[in-house]
């Protein structure tokens, strides 16, 4: 675990250690305000817990970066509220709750390779890939003049039950590319 040299050095995306837990930092912004000392605003995900906390790094404050592990992992399947993964390297199987899992869970398909995040040994969370193709099982047609009217987008489902804003052209049996971050439509793959 390193010590970072300066607020600067905070960015988003990064692991650091807060409150003696791995947070990933999801915003980060430098604010200067008059007669006082400028700070760093964060907002910081526990990967533990999965809470968000936001917090103001003051200028000389310690900040440690996590030493997290990555191990490759493949979902299984779901029971109830329990989400399996089986270790690519050991075959050991490691079981997420919904909770702990969040938003993740509308993008886990049976097989998909993720990142499986340990920290001090011990499996914390998964990492999906940035993006990943999904089939549309379900897609409202698109009615002649809706683009006229300015509705360019429609709601369409994919295999997991995940519903997304896709373009009018997209119909149901298409391949779709979704960034799993944001949970928004990428682009059409074509066969």
């Amino acid at each position: 675990m390193a010590i970072l040299g300066s607020l600067n050095d905070i960015k988003q995306g990064l692991t650091i250690i807060y409150a003696g837990e791995p947070c990933k930092v999801v915003l980060a912004k430098f604010v200067r305000m008059q007669q006082r000392k400028p700070v760093m605003q964060t907002k910081l995900r526990n990967l533990i817990n999965g809470k968000v906390i936001e917090y103001n790094f003051k200028p000389g404050e310690k900040v440690e970066t996590g030493d997290l592990s990555n191990k490759k992992a493949s979902f299984l399947y779901a029971a109830g509220s329990e989400y399996a993964f089986m270790d690519n390297e050991t075959y050991e199987q490691i079981s997420f709750t919904k909770e702990k899992l969040g938003e993740q869970i509308n993008f886990l398909k049976e097989g998909v390779e993720v990142n499986l995040l340990t920290f001090n040994g011990q499996p914390i969370n998964i990492e999906l890939p940035a993006k990943m193709n999904f089939k549309i099982t379900a897609a409202a047609e698109a009615v002649k003049g809706d683009s006229a009217q300015g509705r360019v987008m429609k709601t369409a489902e994919t295999e997991t039950g995940f519903s997304v804003l896709v373009p009018m052209f997209i119909k149901e049996g298409d391949t779709i590319k979704i960034n799993t971050e944001t949970g928004e439509y990428v682009e059409r793959v074509t066969n």
